[in-house]
């Protein structure tokens, strides 16, 4: 609901490309100053308690937006409770991702995680639609910043009633030598080095989202609750994904359905970039979210497995910065090569850059298509 608020009030109010694209730069600036102390605080403090506490400053956040909406405040706040909540949500997704693997064995976690991603999408599909629609009728973004903030403060309550907790096994000193831990750790591992490559490649060239508002607005003509399902269409592709996996085994050839997942994902974003009907955009829109689940999944449950507990969470934060490049600086990409060409040039190039990253990482690590079943052995 937040993503869809943002990125159209500030549209609305300023009618500028290149700030949409400042979004995202303004999330992921924090996230890359903050990924190596957030991967720290996630392996050495309780990670409960820390999803708690930065769940609540985002809710605090949301709050901030509110109250500049209902005020008619600056643009320039906005961007500036963006920054909180970018660094917020840095220490949260270290925290979360690493505390996952907690909460069921090894040989339940492939499932696990696909049920993991399957509820977050739902909520990824029905917040931009809902989003829209409180924006279309109200005509503004401050009832979906109130129902945002409230929201935040439900999900505080209810994972209050979590009671699984992680204890450090050493809290270990500040320094340099552990702050680079998971970038060593992943730099040793070619499979999880290859595919968080891919993801960031991939999404940095052919993420579309940024430019969803322009075209709602002036290429579809749908107006704000067009942009809400233009919004949502995307993470309803991957809820269908995640419902698909998971009612099937661990997939047996988890490295070729990767690759050819992310080309199924550069072809959807190109026939978007072009496409005039509303229908064919949400189609694409929606195959290209099936298609990056794929990635999500195959990705998240090697990082997961195959990281001692001690380290997940700097490994999970490094996997987040790779994320985070992909989705915040990739918006910003997207957002400066719009505001410099056209919005089209910018959604159509990016997916043809999308397939020759498939191509790229293919022949760097020729051990990711040969890979084989998504499950790892419980280690003696």
């Amino acid at each position: 609901m937040l993503e869809v608020a943002v990125g159209y009030d500030i549209y609305e109010r300023t009618g500028s490309k290149l700030l949409l694209g400042y979004v995202g730069l303004t999330q992921f600036l924090p996230m890359l100053a903050m990924t190596l102390p957030a991967g720290h605080v996630a392996d050495s403090y309780e990670r409960r308690k820390v999803i708690m506490t930065m769940q609540s400053v985002m809710m605090l956040a949301s709050l901030g937006l509110f109250l500049i909406a209902h005020n008619h405040g600056s643009v320039g706040w906005i961007f500036l409770c963006l920054t909180i909540s970018g660094i917020a949500r840095t220490f949260l997704w270290s925290s979360t991702a690493s505390f996952l693997p907690l909460l069921v064995s090894r040989e339940e976690f492939p499932r696990a995680l696909t049920w993991f991603t399957g509820a977050f999408q739902f909520s990824a599909v029905t917040g931009p639609a809902v989003g829209g629609t409180l924006y279309d009728l109200t005509h503004g973004a401050s009832t979906v910043y109130l129902a945002n903030t409230i929201m935040g403060a439900l999900c505080v309550t209810l994972f209050s009633f979590v009671r699984v907790a992680h204890k450090p096994t050493e809290k270990q000193n500040v320094s340099m030598e552990s702050l680079l831990g998971g970038f060593r750790f992943v730099f040793q591992n070619r499979i999880i080095l290859g595919t968080i490559t891919l993801d960031l490649f991939a999404v940095l060239f052919g993420g579309a989202t940024t430019l969803l508002p322009v075209y709602a607005k002036d290429i579809l003509r749908v107006g704000s609750l067009g942009n809400g399902l233009l919004r949502a269409a995307l993470p309803a592709g991957s809820l269908a994904c995640s419902a698909f996996l998971a009612s099937r085994p661990p997939l047996r050839h988890a490295g070729r359905a990767l690759l050819w997942a992310v080309v199924a994902f550069g072809v959807a974003t190109i026939v978007f970039g072009l496409s005039r009907s509303f229908g064919l955009s949400l189609a694409m829109l929606f195959i290209a979210g099936f298609a990056d689940n794929v990635s999500v999944i195959v990705r998240h449950t090697l990082v997961q497995l195959l990281t001692p507990d001690a380290m997940r969470g700097r490994v999970s934060s490094v996997n987040n910065l790779f994320i985070g490049t992909s989705n915040e600086l990739g918006g910003f990409e997207s957002g400066a090569v719009a505001q410099w060409t056209s919005t089209v040039f910018s959604v159509v190039t990016g997916g043809i850059a999308s397939i020759l990253v498939v191509a790229g990482v293919a022949w760097i690590w020729p051990e990711i298509p040969k890979f084989g079943r998504l499950v790892q052995p419980e280690k003696d």
